[in-house]
Formats: structure tokens, sequence, C-alpha cells
């Protein structure tokens, strides 16, 4: 019987039967079913109704388990006794019923023997429990007949403990008390028939377990109860000493706990510092991360459990998501592909239904069943990110290709790179067959930077660019970024239609002969560089004879910056000159920075740079070994830009650079071109045209004379050419700089209410406001600006004022008031 939907496991089983819901990394069907076959049932009839496709799919024709099955849909709901019947040709001798979502291991011959003895028309398996107000209670005679049924009765009604337990023995016969056409139930109809007429209906009170797993405390229940040993069934995996199973291809680090009894499925891993407690099941392919600590959790397949995660008494479904920090209660359960945000809080009691979002930080003290903000937006800021092959697999980065190409013509040409990585090479593989499958040429530079891919996309026949790469700062994370055909990122409308049709699967597939082609262009570095060699006064450069300190962070700009410095002339103290995924995972540009000051003094160089391993950010270190902060870099270059640019020079900076850049430019004639924060539109600007250069404020240059987008090697080549031309040493320009004072905050704000904060502040703002992103209101001596993130529950705050405690007291106001209006 494996018709039931399972309502009281809601949201377990929303969207899979019960008897398909794992009991010790197994359905529970499959344990029923290696009951049967054990005690020589070779024969089984499988009545199905709701995702009846997932128990067939699973099963097949039961070959695999030692049996034959058949499966008998029911189209409308029929009861227990008319489900049987629908099956009623495939029953034409003495059988067995029993329930496909129960835990059991009653000794079912026994009850066909006591059958035969008796020489019963029906047998009903009994099992003593505590608490019989859920069940029916039946009442026997000595011999085992049956004298009275009770359903679901009051303790002034109990006068048995023995309840049905599903488990019954039945003859053809009785299939002449169910009538055919409607919904009939054995306990509420069949039996009580028989019983009237005086048919030898008997009862039979079974030994051994028996556990209905009709509740989420059951099933958790049933889980340490297999696992303590009270129930015989077959737990997959190498029993260790200690209670501990370990499935095939299951990764322990030594440096984790492992309390028994627990459960470790195949091909899951634990880092060193992880916790799993008593009565812990992980699945298949669960990665749980250092010091993260479970206790009697049942986590399903393909989960992640994050950094010091924290879970009690808690039920993860399949393809669930937990971030660091993440806390669940006892009694939590979270549906599949749930994904909880980093040091989220579900109080005792919540359920999660699946496909839902628990943003970061939020406490949850009711159940989400609607509401919710919704499925996570595939792109995020930079593209579409998240931990390899957990977020972005190889499955889900071959469709969103796919999706990104179905936007372009059919035989258009796309640039593809990566970096060094094992991860990128792996998504890029599936990116590429993506693009080909849907009828899309592939340009493959293999592994290169950033700036090099937006070059070939820009310039060569390229209508578009995708480069995989890790995220900076986090070894598990990659990110596919999409580059336009003017090789900066694509839009935020283009995002949204490729997230359209990569929901909707709507994707183009072409027929065999329009199958796209892979190339690998020839010489793509040499004509990157001879363009930036002519995009700026590289004789100037040569003519002066630099000497230079440049750490290239065991990145791909290793494969650049060689060509680069060679025709430039400089004299180059070469730090970390190769590429290297270990190298660049562990990138540190503070401690490179550090490094390279060192070094500058060391060797009396006059410049020294780090370019960020992906090419795109640069820190800068002057002659005296001093690393510029991200401001002063972008400062000292506008110094540099507007003082040796001719009269109508412009130059673009998001909203958060301090009013002192503007006072900078104004002081040569120089304009300054207010963008919004993002990224994006400094490139945007740079495209428009006009301008002599773009920066933000984490180390990113735009020359736009080159290329549209950031490219730390045309940022390092320009501020030669600009100390060359102005023949001074950047310390000195440093020196120059005014005074400023930039401070940040960030106020966790929920998603609902972040409209409300912005309106709030544009009304009760008593200064000029400005309203080109967030709201930026306007002091005598500098300015506050507040600005929600785009991805995450949080309102950020910048202030600027005339000295630092006075920003700091400016930013400290507007956070305290944003935080009012939450209260």
């Amino acid at each position: 019987m494996a018709g039931g939907e399972g309502t009281r496991l809601r949201p377990l089983t929303s969207n899979q039967p019960k008897p398909m819901m794992p009991l010790v990394n197994r359905p529970m069907m499959e344990h029923i079913v290696t009951l049967l076959q054990r005690h020589g049932f070779d024969d089984i009839v499988v009545t199905v109704a709701f995702l009846a496709n997932n128990i067939r799919s699973y099963f097949g024709d039961g070959s695999e388990f030692g049996v034959r099955m058949v499966y008998a849909t029911e189209e409308t709901p029929l009861g227990t006794a008319g489900s049987v019947r629908n099956a009623m040709d495939e029953l034409d001798e003495r059988f067995l019923v029993i329930s496909g979502d129960v835990l059991t291991d009653i000794d079912v011959s026994e009850v066909m023997a006591f059958h035969h003895e008796r020489g019963a028309l029906a047998t009903i398996g009994l099992t003593a429990v505590d608490n019989p107000l859920e069940f029916g209670i039946v009442i026997t005679a000595e011999d085992g007949s049956i004298e009275r049924f009770l359903e679901k009765p009051t303790w002034g009604q109990v006068f048995s403990d023995t309840v049905n337990n599903g488990i019954f023995v039945l003859e053809p016969e009785v299939f002449d008390y169910i009538p055919p056409g409607r919904p009939v139930d054995f306990s509420a109809e069949v039996f009580p028939a028989l019983l009237a007429e005086r048919k030898p209906l008997y009862g039979y009170v079974c030994d051994g377990y028996w556990e209905d797993v009709g509740t989420l405390d059951a099933y958790m229940r049933a889980h340490a109860d297999a696992l303590d040993g009270k129930v015989d069934v077959d737990v997959p995996g190498f029993r260790l000493e200690g209670g501990v199973w370990l499935g095939e291809g299951a990764v322990v680090d030594p440096g984790a706990e492992i309390v028994g009894p627990a459960l470790v499925g195949g091909n899951s891993r634990v880092q060193a510092g992880a916790r799993l407690g008593r009565h812990t099941v992980l699945g298949a392919n669960v990665m749980v991360r250092a010091e993260a600590d479970l206790e009697r959790v049942v986590v399903h397949d393909k989960a992640y459990v994050g950094v010091g995660v924290q879970a009690r008494g808690t039920v993860v479904g399949r393809s669930s998501d937990l971030r660091a920090g993440v806390r669940c209660e006892d009694g939590v359960v979270l549906g599949d592909e749930t994904f909880v945000g980093e040091q989220a809080v579900l109080t005792a009691g919540v359920k999660v239904y699946p496909h839902k979002t628990v943003e970061a930080g939020a406490v949850v003290n009711s159940s989400l069943v609607w509401e919710s903000r919704g499925t996570r937006s595939l792109f995020g800021r930079h593209g579409v990110a998240g931990l390899a092959n957990v977020d972005v697999t190889p499955e889900l980065a071959s469709r969103v290709a796919m999706a990104y190409a179905t936007t372009l013509r059919k035989g258009a040409t796309v640039t593809t790179s990566r970096d060094s990585s094992r991860s990128a090479r792996m998504l890029k593989r599936a990116v590429m067959a993506g693009l080909n499958a849907a009828g899309i040429n592939v340009d493959d530079l293999e592994v290169a930077p950033v700036p090099v891919t937006r070059f070939q996309v820009r310039s060569q026949r390229s209508q578009g660019g995708i480069s995989v790469r890790l995220v900076a700062g986090d070894a598990q994370s990659v990110v596919l970024r999409f580059f336009d055909d003017d090789g900066i990122d694509i839009s935020t409308d283009l995002s949204r239609k490729i997230e359209r049709l990569y929901y909707r699967e709507d994707f183009r597939r072409v027929f065999p002969g329009e199958i796209g082609d892979i190339d690998f262009p020839p010489r793509s570095l040499e004509f990157y560089t001879a363009s930036l060699m002519a995009s700026f006064d590289a004789a100037r450069v040569r003519a002066h004879g630099f000497k230079v300190v440049a750490d290239y962070a065991y990145g791909t700009t290793s494969f650049v910056m060689p060509n680069v410095l060679a025709k430039l002339g400089t004299e180059v103290l070469a730090v970390n000159p190769y590429a290297s995924t270990p190298g660049a995972i562990a990138f540190d540009r503070d401690t490179h920075a550090a490094g390279v000051g060192a070094l500058v003094r060391s060797s009396g160089s006059e410049l020294g740079v780090v370019i960020d391993p992906d090419g795109e950010h640069v820190s800068f270190i002057d002659d005296t070994g001093h690393v510029l902060t991200d401001l002063e870099a972008t400062l000292a270059m506008v110094e540099l830009v507007a003082a040796t640019a001719d009269d109508g020079c412009r130059i673009a900076l998001p909203l958060t650079v301090s009013a002192e850049a503007e006072r900078i430019a104004r002081s040569h004639g120089a304009e300054v071109v207010w963008t919004k924060v993002a990224s994006s539109a400094l490139m945007e600007a740079a495209l428009d045209g006009g301008l002599s250069l773009a920066a933000s404020l984490d180390g990113g240059f735009v020359v736009p004379a080159f290329l549209p987008a950031f490219d730390a090697v045309a940022a390092f080549a320009k501020m030669l050419e600009l100390l060359a031309r102005t023949g001074t040493r950047l310390s000195k320009v440093v020196a120059m700089l005014p005074p400023t004072h930039v401070v940040r905050r960030a106020v966790r704000t929920p998603w609902e209410h972040k409209g409300a904060v912005m309106r709030t502040l544009v009304e009760e703002a008593d200064h000029p406001v400005v309203l080109l992103d967030g709201v930026k209101v306007l002091h005598d001596d500098g300015w506050a600006l507040a600005l929600p993130d785009p991805e995450e529950p949080l309102t950020h705050v910048w202030a600027e004022a005339a000295t630092g405690a006075e920003a700091e007291r400016r930013a400290d106001r507007y956070a305290e008031r944003i935080g009012a209006m939450l209260a």
C-alpha cells in the first residue's frame, strides 16, 4: 500500500510520496520490500496514487530487489480496501497486505501460518502500543477471533492496547465484500461486515518492532530505533566501533568527532572540527563544514551544512543549503531545496516548506509555508555565484549557458575563459557544452585574466563572453561572469531575461548539424598587449626607465605582465610570477601589499603593485614603501589624470568617494561624473565615451582609452605614464592629498522594510538630497549615504565629515535612525 500522501509529515512529503521518505538512507518502502523478500514473497503488487512515478522509477520491475513488482494506480482516492480491489486482477490467491510507509521487522511468515491454521478469511495483524488513541483498537478472544472494533476511541473506551498495524492476510473471497467504484475502507466497512456475518475473522498479535512513522516525531524516533538496533533493518554502510556506519566513499576528517550511533552516507564529507552527535544521519553526498555541531539531526541527500552550524533534533531536506552560523532548534524541519542564510536562527518547531529562502540573520519564529521573499535570484552582484558543485553544478552551468545562448542569434560566437582552479575547469567545460548545444560557437582562451577575456570579446568576432572563476576570498565558491558584446558585464535586463529562460527551461536546441564549434584563438595575449601599448605614451615610460616591484598574486595575469613590462623597458622584481590555484586561494591583499612595500624599500624601487589573481583590481605602493589605501589610490589617480589632461577632462566616480575628489578635479579644470555604487555603473559610464578615467573604491580602475572595464595591468601602465609625464614620485602626490574622513556602517534591514526606510529618510531629510543611488544627504561639511544592499538584508551607511570623530558620529546617527524605523 503506497498511495498515501503523508500529510502529517509535511514539508518532507510536499514533493515526494511518504513511502519514498528516506529512513537510515533507504526509502521506507525499500525496507518493507526487503522484509517481504526475506520471508519468501517474490510477487508484489504496489498500489500507487500520489507522485506514483517516483515509486515506479525507483523500484522498476523489482528485479533489482529480487522480486517481481507491478503497479495498480488509483486515479481517484479509493480507500484502503478500494485500492486493493483496484489490483484484484493480480490477486487470485491468498495474499498479504502491508503498508509501504511503516518501519517494521514483524515476522510476516508467522502471520501467514496463523491465518492458515485458523482457516481464516481475513487475519489482521495486531501490535501493542502505549497510546492507542490514534489507532483502531481490536479486541480478540483467546483463540484470536475478533470480537469488536473501536475506531479512534477515547480513553474511557480503551479496553485493549492492541491496534490494527495494517498487516492483513486475505483470501480472494474478500473482494465480495468490497463494492466497486467508490472509496471503501477495511477497518470502517469490510471487517465490520465480515464480523457481522460471522465470517472467520482473526487477529494475530505480532511480536517485533512496528512504527507507523506518521508524524515528524515518529520519523525521528524511527531513525533512533534503527541506529540503536531496536528494529532489524539493513543500515547501509560499513559499521565501525561505537555504532558508526560509513557509506561507500564517505570521508571523515580525523579531526572530526562522531558520537555513535550515527550514520554517514556514501560520498559525504565531514570536515575537521565538525561534531556529529548521537542519532545523527547524513544522507549521500552531504557536506558538513568545520565547527558544525549536529545532535539528533537527519540530513537528506545532497545537503550542505556550513561552518559553525548548530542543529538539534532537526530534519534537513534534500539539496538544502545551511550557510555559516545557522542555528536550528528542536523540532525544526526544512523541506527540500531550502536555503538558510548566514547566522539565521530557526526556533523550536519551525517548519520551512520546499524551495523557500530564509534571509541571513533572520530569526524565524513561525513556519514558512507561502510567506517568503521567494527563490533566490540566479544572478548576483557579479554573475551566477555559489558553492562549487553544491549551488553551481555542471548541470546548472550547462543550463544557464544554454539560456544565455538562447538570447544570441544561432551561429554567434562566445569567448570563454577560466582561472587555474579545478572547479573553474570543470564548470567551464559544462558552459561550453551548453553553448554548443544551443548552436553557439566558442572561442576558448582556456586560462586567462578577466580583462583579456573582455578585450577578446570587444575586439574580435565574439558577441559575448563567459568567464568562470573562484570567488575572491572563498575557495569553496565559484562565479560565472557574463559579458556583452562590448566586453562589459551584461545589463540587469539581460540577466533577468536569462533567468526567465533558465527557470522556464525555454532553451534553444539545435539539430546535430548546427551544434556549435570550439576554437582556440591564437595570439590573443599579443593582440591585447599591442593594443594596450597603443593606448598610452609607452615611449615616455621607456625613456624614464622605471624600477618596480610587481606581485602577480599567483594569478593568470602572470601570462600577460612579462610581455607588457618588456615593452615598457622597466626593471622589474617579479613576485609570485606564475599561476597557482593554492596560492591564489590563499591570496590576502593586505599581506601581499605589505610584502611588496618591504621589497620597494629594500630595492629602492619607484613603485610597487599587487595585482589580484583575476587581474581586475590593483594595490599601489609608493616609493617609500607606503601601501596606499583604495581611497588614496583613487584620489592620487584623480590628481595625476586631471593635472595632465586637456581641458574638458571627465572622471567617473561612485557616490561613496570622498567629496575631496571633486575639489581636486575642479582645481585642474576637470569634472567628476558621479555614478551609482555598482561596478557595472562605472563600466557603463566608461562605455558612453568622453571619460579619461573611472575608479571604484576597491582598487578597480578603468582606462576608457583602452577598455571600458576594470583592468589592473592597464591601471599600472597608466600610473607609470602619469608619473613619467609629471616627473614626480607617487609619495609626493600622496603627501599633497587633503585629509579625508569617510566611515561605513551596515544596518540589518528586512527586505520588506527597505523601501519604507528609504522613503522615510527622504521625507525626514533636513538638507539637500541626491537620489542617484540610495539616499545621499548633503551636509555643509560632508554627506551621508544610505543604500540598500541588493543581495543581503542590509542597509549600508557611509558618512563623510571634516573630522574622523564627526564622521563616526554622523554614520552612527544615520544607522540609529534606520534602526529606530525598524523597531
